[in-house]
């Protein structure tokens, strides 16, 4: 799913910058209605869609299989906050919600023989914000590229963190909040009403996610000293 969406994505950035750099007739857009440039403004809203892919990074205590990460595409909506910091920068808050299903699998070699305690299948509902340092190229007629990094924070409100019960119980828990540092790229294109930025990101965990079983020789938990969460958002942006 992810590899489509990019494949779109570059097909689409290509065409629109091989019509506006070589067509003989370059109209120059301000994405306001013929109203003023948009970026005049200090300060810009806007609204975000896209799709994301999660996964885990494993560390262990002692030399094993490794556990096996099946994840799914999820979905994002969430809302963009930017302030003009000059003609090249711009600070950004995107808070959104993020919704993502992971299926871990693991090896029968810790001692988990049936398939129903193999597997866990971890849904996720994260509250995601990030604050992000956008910095762009000069704009070429109708569309500008650029890349862009922060850091953030998620709160995931299906984690499981309070409950009594584990693995022992089917219950895998995750700690509620996790920290995070992103880097992307994307292009900005101006229409008439509106700016249309499709954008790709990846993301980091800092910390350690799992909240581990009360038996400290449980077959789940006690190889794993981290396990961070590692994504790709694949946004669509309109401003």
């Amino acid at each position: 799913m992810k590899k489509i969406l990019l494949i779109i994505c570059c097909i689409f950035a290509m065409q629109s910058a091989h019509s506006q750099l070589f067509s003989k007739k370059k109209v120059r857009n301000d994405a306001s209605g013929g109203n003023g440039q948009i970026d005049n403004n200090t300060l810009t809203w806007g609204y975000f869609l896209g799709f994301n892919s999660y996964d885990f990074k494993f560390t262990y205590n002692q030399n094993a299989d490794a556990i096996q990460l099946k994840p799914a595409a999820g979905f994002n909506v969430g809302l963009v906050g930017d302030v003009k910091l000059n003609d090249y920068m711009n600070l950004r808050l995107e808070p959104g919600i993020f919704f993502t299903t992971r299926t871990i699998e693991y090896p029968e070699s810790y001692g988990l023989v049936d398939l129903v305690d193999r597997e866990r299948e971890i849904k996720s509902s994260y509250v995601h914000i990030p604050l992000l340092l956008k910095i762009g190229t000069k704009r070429i007629n109708n569309f500008k590229p650029f890349i862009v990094g922060g850091f953030s924070t998620s709160l995931n409100l299906s984690s499981n963190e309070k409950n009594p019960d584990d693995n022992f119980n089917g219950q895998f828990r995750m700690k509620q909040r996790t920290f995070y540092y992103e880097l992307g790229f994307g292009v900005d294109f101006y229409l008439y009403y509106f700016k249309f930025t499709p954008s790709i990101r990846g993301v980091f965990a800092l910390n350690d996610e799992l909240v581990r079983d009360i038996d400290p020789n449980s077959p789940w938990t006690s190889n794993i000293q981290k396990m961070q969460t590692r994504g790709i958002f694949i946004n669509f942006t309109f401003q």
